[in-house]
C-alpha cells in the first residue's frame, strides 16, 4: 500500500482543517459503530476490513466535504456486510446519514454473475446518482482504495473492477468535474488493464521528470520573483505532474513522442482574485514568450463540467516549454474536487448548503442516464442504449460555439447535425446546411474544438435524411432520426391502406 493506514484520529484532524466545528464526537462514534459492526470480518488481503472503511472516509475528509459524508463513508459498508440494520444507523446518526448509506447499499456491489446482474448495477449507479449525486462521491472514494488494493483479488477479478473503474467510474468523475478523482481513478486502473503500456509510461515519466526537477524549481522560484516584483498578488506557485493514464493517452495521440508533451509537468499559480490571474498571466507573458495558439481561457469560458482556469504554454529558458495554469483558490478547489466542491466546508455557509442532494443544473446529463431505466425494456436494449450514451457521455469532450457565442459541448468527431440537434430538435429537423468558421461545410464534417457553427435551415423541409444516422454521433441526434423515419414509414403505410384516414 503506497500510504500509511489512516486512524480516526487522522481523519478528525483533517475534518479539523476544513472546519474548526467539525463535530468530532459524531465521527468517534461512526468510527466506534462501524468496528463494532466489522468486528473479527476481514478483507481478501486478511487485513481487517475496518482499514477499508477509514481509507474511504479518509479520502472524504481529504475532499474537504462535511462530517456527514465522511460519517457515510465509515458506515458505508454496515448495512450490507453486517447484523447492524439500517434503523439503527438512522436512530444514531440521523436521516440524512441513513439515506445516503441506503443509496450506496441499493447499488450493492457488481458480483459479474453474467451480463443481466452487470447492467443491475449500472442501472442502480444512475439512478441513484440522480436520486442523490453525493452517494456517487462516497461511492468514488469506496472504489478508489479497493483499487489501491486490487493486488489481493484474483488476476480476472482485478481486471473487470479495474476496467469498469477506467470505462464508467473515471468518465463519470470527470464529468463532474472532479479532476483529482478522476486521475486516481484512472491511474489505479491503468496497471491492471494495460499492465505493459503503464511499465513503459511510468519509465518514460520518471526518466522525463527526474531530468527537469531542477529545471522546474527555477522556473518556479523565477516565476514567484516575478509576480512579486510586479506587485500581482498570488498565493501560492508549485509544479503539478500529469497523471500517468493521461499522459499514455496524450502520447498516443502525439505518435508515443514525449517531446512534444508540453504538460508533463506544468506550473500552476494560484491568485487571490480573477483579476489578480489575468495581471499574472500578462507577466508571465512579460517574462517568457507564449506559444501562438496555446493560451485558453476557461475563466471567461468554462467547460460545462465546471472548469475554469487560464492556460498558456511559454518558451522559458534553454528553450524549454512550459505550462502554465492560473486560476483563483476557489476556483482550484473546484478543478480539483468538481461537484465534491458544492458541499465542501465554508465557513460564510449555513449548513443547509451542506445537505442539497442535487446536482447543480448543468449536470442534467445525470438525469438522462437515469432516463435509460425507463426507455429500455429488455437488458440487450438497455446495453445498446448504453453504449451510445457512453458516446454522449464519456468521450473526450469538444466545445463549439454558436455565432451568438453561447457554448454547445458535444462528443469528439461531433458533426454540424449533432449540434444543430444539441440547440434544439426543429433545427436539427430542418437543418440544410452549415458554415463552419464562416465557410459551408458538408453536414458530415467532424467539428473541433473552439469552432464557430451556424446552421442553415429550411422551413418547408419535412424532416432530417435518414442517411445522417451513417455519422451523427450523439444518442439524441440519433433517436430524433429515428423518430421521424418511423413516423414517415407508419404514414406511408397508413396511406395504402384504403379508408385508413377516415373517422
Amino acid at each position: 500500500m503506497s500510504r500509511p493506514q489512516p486512524t480516526i484520529e487522522d481523519i478528525i484532524q483533517e475534518a479539523l482543517q476544513n472546519d474548526p466545528n467539525a463535530d468530532v464526537e459524531t465521527l468517534r462514534a461512526a468510527f466506534a459503530f462501524a468496528d463494532e459492526a466489522h468486528a473479527g470480518q476481514k478483507r481478501a488481503s486478511g487485513e481487517p476490513y475496518i482499514n477499508h472503511c477509514l481509507f474511504t472516509a479518509m479520502y472524504l475528509a481529504e475532499m474537504r466535504l462535511p462530517v456527514n459524508m465522511i460519517v457515510a463513508g465509515l458506515l458505508h459498508d454496515v448495512p450490507e456486510d453486517t447484523a447492524k440494520t439500517s434503523e439503527e444507523i438512522e436512530a444514531k446518526f440521523g436521516k440524512d446519514v441513513a439515506t445516503m448509506i441506503a443509496g450506496i447499499t441499493k447499488l450493492g456491489r457488481i458480483k459479474y454473475r453474467g451480463i443481466e446482474r452487470y447492467v443491475e448495477n449500472l442501472r442502480k449507479m444512475f439512478l441513484a446518482m440522480a436520486e442523490d449525486i453525493r452517494v456517487i462521491i462516497i461511492k468514488f472514494a469506496d472504489r478508489l482504495h479497493n483499487l489501491e488494493t486490487l493486488e489481493s483479488l484474483p488476476p480476472k477479478k482485478a481486471y473487470r473492477v479495474a476496467l469498469e473503474s477506467l470505462e464508467i467510474y473515471a468518465p463519470i468523475a470527470n464529468r463532474l468535474g472532479m479532476g483529482e478523482m478522476k486521475g486516481r481513478l484512472e491511474d489505479a486502473s491503468f496497471k491492471y488493464v494495460y499492465p505493459k503500456e503503464y511499465e513503459w509510461t511510468l519509465s518514460l515519466a520518471q526518466s522525463t521528470r527526474e531530468g527537469k526537477r531542477e529545471y522546474l524549481t527555477d522556473v518556479i522560484e523565477k516565476t514567484d520573483q516575478a509576480l512579486a516584483e510586479a506587485g500581482v498578488k498570488h498565493i501560492e506557485v508549485h509544479g503539478r505532474s500529469k497523471h500517468l493514464y493521461s499522459l499514455y493517452r496524450k502520447l498516443l495521440r502525439q505518435d508515443r513522442d514525449i517531446a512534444r508533451i508540453y504538460d508533463l509537468i506544468a506550473v500552476r499559480v494560484i491568485a487571490p482574485t480573477v483579476a489578480d490571474c489575468y495581471a499574472a498571466l500578462g507577466v508571465i507573458h512579460g517574462v517568457w514568450t507564449p506559444l501562438k495558439g496555446r493560451i485558453k481561457d476557461y475563466i471567461a469560458t468554462p467547460k460545462p463540467n465546471g472548469y475554469s482556469s487560464l492556460h498558456t504554454t511559454v518558451f522559458c529558458e534553454e528553450g524549454e516549454i512550459v505550462e502554465f495554469q492560473i486560476r483563483t483558490q476557489e476556483l482550484h478547489n473546484r478543478a480539483e474536487y468538481g461537484i465534491a466542491a458544492h458541499w465542501q466546508y465554508d465557513e460564510h455557509k449555513g449548513k443547509e448548503d451542506h445537505v442539497t442532494r442535487k446536482a447543480p443544473v448543468h449536470m442534467d446529463w445525470i438525469s438522462q442516464l437515469s432516463d435509460l431505466h425507463h426507455e429500455a425494456s429488455d437488458t440487450g436494449q438497455y446495453i445498446k442504449m448504453l453504449e451510445e450514451m457512453k458516446i454522449d457521455l464519456f468521450k473526450d469532450r469538444i466545445f463549439v460555439f454558436t455565432p451568438k457565442g453561447d457554448v454547445i459541448e458535444l462528443p469528439e468527431d461531433s458533426t454540424p447535425v449533432d449540434f444543430a440537434y444539441q440547440i434544439h430538435s426543429d433545427i436539427g429537423n430542418k437543418c440544410t446546411a452549415a458554415k463552419v468558421n464562416n465557410k459551408m461545410e458538408q453536414l458530415n464534417v467532424m467539428l473541433k474544438s473552439g469552432d464557430v457553427v451556424e446552421i442553415v435551415t429550411d422551413k418547408s423541409r419535412k424532416g432530417p435524411n435518414p442517411d445522417w444516422l451513417n455519422f451523427v454521433k450523439t444518442r439524441y441526434a440519433r433517436s430524433k432520426i429515428r423518430q421521424h423515419a418511423q413516423a414517415s414509414i407508419k404514414g406511408w403505410i397508413k396511406g395504402l391502406i384504403p379508408g385508413s384516414g377516415r373517422g
